[in-house]
């Protein structure tokens, strides 16, 4: 059933970025000859205007085939008015990033929808505590809700790693123990770890896990654009330092996911629920697989273990 959502899921991210394709072209004046959804043995089709609509049985990508574009045999130009061949550079140049503008444009809506949905955000209570670790010499307890840090209000897990970043040399916490204010010090300990990219970084930990509450944050209509708008630009500069990264070396090719890997994750994630989907991300990241013990478990999930 996961394969199968996963499919669909991707064909769904086909047709939305074929679709920026078409209406660009369209926008234009080029005449679309066949939009496709799939390669391969048409499964079904169906003539509407001057295009031809189908689903073939490769469900792996898609394309629009323009009056005057064809891939198949290069020699066949049309220089007639709707021909994509006769368009100024910057038009056509708007028609083929018209696709990859779509994406962008559902990723901000899909984080829109989200925020109307509800968000989860881990809470700032402490679950495991690091043996040996500053927290537990400081008298960390499990079951403790971080307030500040330096003085600084903590809302969220998320939150708390910057803050220790900010101070790495002493930091203030002051919790909530069984509703009694408890005011505690500690100096963060530095290790070295990985992160998203694979690259060994140093940064500081107090050696602390969160205990899994969440909260579910709704937004309004006004923070909602403002959630949609910041996590869209965390995802594409995300994926334009992927691309430098990969571009100077600094990650390897082994580490891109092909078709497949895309498939697998959603396959995956879609057998969790569907916010869990919208994320593209496992909900038992709370649970990281370690393979060796140390005294830090799991650090590499640096966003969860500070």
């Amino acid at each position: 059933m996961g394969i199968f959502t996963a499919i669909l899921i991707l064909s769904f991210l086909i047709f939305f970025h074929e679709l920026g394709h078409f209406i660009a072209a369209r926008f234009f004046g080029v005449q679309v000859n066949v939009f496709s959804i799939g390669f391969g043995k048409k499964l079904l089709s169906r003539q509407i205007g001057k295009t031809l609509w189908t689903i073939s049985a490769i469900p792996l990508g898609g394309y629009v085939q323009m009056k005057g574009q064809d891939d198949a045999d290069p020699s066949k130009i049309s220089y007639d008015e709707d021909s994509y061949a006769v368009k100024k550079p910057w038009q056509r140049i708007i028609i083929l990033l018209a696709g990859p503008f779509a994406n962008f444009l559902l990723a901000f809506i899909l984080y829109f929808a989200m925020s109307m949905m509800g968000v989860p955000k881990l809470l700032t209570d402490i679950g495991n505590i690091s043996k040996d670790s500053p927290a537990q010499h400081a008298g960390v307890q499990k079951g403790d809700r971080i307030l500040q840090i330096n003085g600084h209000s903590i809302h969220y897990w998320e939150e708390i790693s910057p803050q220790i970043t900010k101070n790495p040399s002493n930091i203030h916490l002051l919790v909530d123990r069984n509703h009694t204010l408890v005011s505690l010090s500690l100096i963060p300990k530095l290790i070295e770890d990985t992160n998203m990219f694979g690259e060994t970084i140093q940064r500081h930990i107090i050696g602390i896990a969160p205990l899994g509450t969440k909260e579910i944050l709704f937004f309004g209509l006004y923070d909602g654009f403002g959630y949609a708008w910041e996590q869209t630009q965390k995802a594409s500069m995300m994926i334009v330092q992927s691309i430098q990264k990969l571009l100077t070396g600094a990650v390897g090719t082994d580490k891109v996911g092909g078709i497949i890997t895309i498939v697998d994750v959603t396959a995956e994630a879609s057998n969790s629920s569907l916010l869990a989907l919208l994320f593209f991300y496992r909900t038992n990241i709370s649970q990281p697989r370690c393979t060796q013990p140390t005294a830090y478990p799991c650090t590499r999930w640096w966003t969860y273990y500070v």
